[in-house]
């Protein structure tokens, strides 16, 4: 092959790779390949240059000229807090692409104190399986599926038979969504072709907004006593720890049920384990850090308890791998993502 002279006109491929900004992945080692399809991969390597195809587990275990060449960071579960000190071994970083949700345990407070990097979330990815999750909860507590399963079940089916004066159903019953969050504002839209009437309780949320997506605001005292189905969908953060108390669970009605696939601390906890434990009214736990082994609350038929399963997993990754690779590409085309983390909304979303 004969050397370029001067005259030769430039390689577009060489100057595609000449452009392409410098990588790292920083997440859980075993994240990459559940995360990104094959083609997903080869897109990310068509975007970024590598440094190392391995992601990095922590700053410590890279090495200093690959910190020192990064421009972009892709982001994901596991990966180490981005502080001051990191940031001090990457003063070429301009983005961190995160393909997870919150950025709370990621992007430290120097991050937007030296200004000019852009973090984007596949949060709103995360929310769509959490949302459909939700959804599907909803419907069947308007059922009352898990009261009426168990007492098919005592009964062994001699009892519990269909009968036309059976109480619930979902035509004309009350949803409370506490949240205007992502995934709240999702399960009220998602809720609109049902015959169901939407409550939604957030203090940032104007009447107009509620209004928008088809629900009526209220306060959490009227949100527990008028709902036949109460979905929990705050953002764990200091203002909304413990928030839902007994003597909100105490305004529920016999029969109703709560679901909770945001955080449990942001429930009394031995406040609900109360209430549920008379059977008075069910319970969907999605999430349930502090549930020991012996908790009675296994044994409680009217209690479904799921292994934290309503965000995404399988396949539902490679929607959130999805969405940060269009907003990489969107950064790179000199154009806003889609998704950008606002640093004055950290305090308040999950």
């Amino acid at each position: 092959m004969s050397e370029p002279t001067a005259s030769s006109p430039p390689d577009p491929a060489s100057e595609q790779e000449a452009r392409r900004p410098s990588a790292l992945l920083a997440m859980s080692a075993q994240l990459p390949p559940l995360l990104m399809t094959p083609a997903q991969r080869s897109r990310l390597e068509e975007l970024v240059d590598l440094l190392v195809p391995e992601p990095v587990p922590d700053w410590g275990a890279a090495r200093a000229e690959d910190l020192a060449r990064t421009e972009v960071l892709v982001t994901g579960w596991g990966a180490p807090l981005i502080d001051e000190d990191a940031l001090a071994r990457m003063p070429r970083l301009r983005a961190v692409i995160h393909t997870a949700g919150t950025v709370q345990h990621l992007i430290g407070p120097a991050v937007w104190d030296r200004g000019g990097i852009v973090v984007t979330t596949a949060a709103q990815a995360n929310a769509v399986p959490v949302a459909e999750f939700s959804l599907a909860q909803i419907l069947l507590a308007g059922k009352r599926t898990l009261a009426r399963t168990a007492e098919h079940r005592r009964g062994r089916g001699t009892t519990a038979a269909w009968r036309s004066d059976a109480p619930g159903g979902n035509y004309g019953s009350v949803v409370g969504l506490i949240g205007a969050s992502r995934i709240g504002r999702l399960v009220a839209q998602m809720l609109a072709p049902f015959d169901v009437h939407v409550l939604i309780s957030d203090p940032f949320l104007s009447v107009a907004d509620a209004d928008g997506l088809g629900a009526e605001k209220v306060e959490l005292p009227e949100l527990f006593s008028r709902s036949d189905v109460v979905s929990l969908h705050a953002p764990d953060v200091p203002s909304t720890r413990g928030m839902i108390t007994g003597e909100l669970l105490a305004l529920m009605a016999d029969g109703t049920t709560f679901i909770n696939t945001a955080r449990p601390a942001l429930v009394d906890e031995d406040a609900l384990r109360a209430e549920l434990l008379t059977g008075r009214i069910s319970a969907v736990l999605d999430v349930h850090d502090r549930l020991a082994p012996d908790d009675p609350l296994w044994e409680v038929p009217t209690v479904e308890i799921t292994p934290h399963i309503a965000g995404s997993l399988g396949n539902e990754l490679h929607r959130m791998a999805q969405t940060a690779l269009e907003d990489l590409e969107l950064l790179l085309a000199g154009r806003p993502p889609r998704y950008p983390v606002d640093p004055s909304l950290v305090a308040i979303t999950a």
